[in-house]
């Protein structure tokens, strides 16, 4: 369901991203999928303190970012709470797959939802260093970018093949992607690796 939920915002935003009410649902429904991802995986006191703690006002601004979304501060807040948000769910699904050396079906797809939440929270990342530093992104359009071009640039980004016409000019932007690279080619060196080592040695 998570997975899904983050493929169908993908392919819904250019439709309903433009307007005050469709971003609004977009990002609201894509944190209540998230959440629950996480309550669903890890079902433990302290993860759903820290869902609660920091889901809670990420949504707030969620909405206020969807009526307010030129305003800076609110831009700047929100991503600096979406994002060690999104990395919190990644991080307590991959302590999901790596709690046995069975592969099950939801792993397959666990897998794949984490990867989509590490690019989303480097994307809530970027637009932070947008706000922080301008002129910290550039392509032949300008300097300003929105949310779903940053997530383009973290996915082409995440997934090293290189294909954004956006560019990280600032060297704080820079550095920041940097990391994000380093954390992809790790996601499959170690996450991806030993899915398909342990499907190898589950069909042996």
């Amino acid at each position: 369901m998570l997975l899904g939920a983050q493929l169908l915002q993908v392919l819904a935003w250019p439709f309903l991203g433009g307007s005050t009410v469709g971003g609004a649902f977009l990002g609201v429904i894509g944190m209540l999928a998230v959440g629950s991802a996480v309550l669903a995986v890890r079902r433990t006191p302290h993860v759903s303190r820290v869902v609660f703690f920091l889901g809670a006002p990420t949504i707030v601004f969620t909405l206020l970012e969807a009526v307010f979304p030129t305003t800076d501060p609110i831009v700047l807040v929100s991503g600096l709470l979406h994002a060690p948000f999104y990395f919190y769910v990644s991080y307590a699904m991959l302590r999901y797959l790596f709690h046995d050396d069975k592969v099950t079906t939801d792993e397959y797809f666990a897998t794949g939802a984490a990867f989509t939440v590490v690019a989303w929270g480097f994307a809530y990342l970027f637009a932070a260093v947008q706000v922080v530093w301008p002129q910290s992104f550039s392509n032949a359009g300008g300097f300003e970018h929105s949310w779903f071009e940053l997530l383009y640039l973290s996915f082409s980004v995440l997934t090293s093949v290189g294909l954004s016409d956006l560019v990280a000019v600032g060297v704080q932007a820079r550095s920041v992607v940097m990391v994000e690279m380093m954390t992809g080619v790790f996601y499959i060196a170690m996450v991806v690796s030993r899915m398909v080592g342990l499907t190898i040695l589950r069909q042996r």
